[in-house]
């Protein structure tokens, strides 16, 4: 794997009708949020291989909104990524060997954890830890370059920064 991208989901509903968090959908600005994001990666050329989704409704609606950016990429569902910690996400996230840009759709705080302990391990500057330490809104891509062995942020890229909400 050559690049990472951390995706938070869009903007949730506050609660489902089912009263469980896992079946929580993306409102009409998260679905608008997700699409955006997913027109500014690839524009900017950072088009996953592989995605790697949490099986959580909002993740798999944010993948929905964004899948037309990426019409080759490989997608796996994975129950696992569901609120899963830093460590979890980043193993999972390893495993895709074969995968050039690997992304992973998942949620907080398991993916601000993660994108801080990349910028542990690597040689991150002032400006890049303080920027990623204010918080990973939703709709947040954090791009992580990987190819020399040390992670290098070469993206934060929030959807209100690109004309959409994001936020929370």
């Amino acid at each position: 794997m050559q690049r990472l991208i951390l995706f938070r989901h869009a903007k949730a509903e506050r609660r489902a009708d089912s009263g469980e968090d896992f079946d929580r959908d993306l409102t009409d600005r998260g679905r608008s949020d997700a699409a955006l994001m997913g027109r500014l990666l690839a524009a900017r050329g950072l088009s996953p291989d592989r995605v790697l989704v949490s099986g959580a409704r909002r993740t798999r609606a944010t993948w929905s909104a964004m899948a037309g950016a990426f019409p080759d990429a490989e997608v796996v569902i994975d129950d696992a990524l569901y609120n899963a910690h830093a460590g979890a996400l980043l193993s999972a996230a390893q495993t895709s060997d074969a995968a050039a840009t690997v992304m992973v759709i998942a949620h907080n705080p398991g993916l601000h954890e993660a994108s801080m302990a990349l910028l542990a391990r690597g040689a991150a500057g002032a400006a890049d830890l303080y920027e990623v330490r204010s918080g990973m809104p939703t709709a947040t891509a954090g791009v992580f370059d990987l190819t020399t062995g040390t992670a290098r942020l070469e993206g934060w890229l929030l959807a209100r920064d690109h004309g959409g909400g994001g936020g929370e």
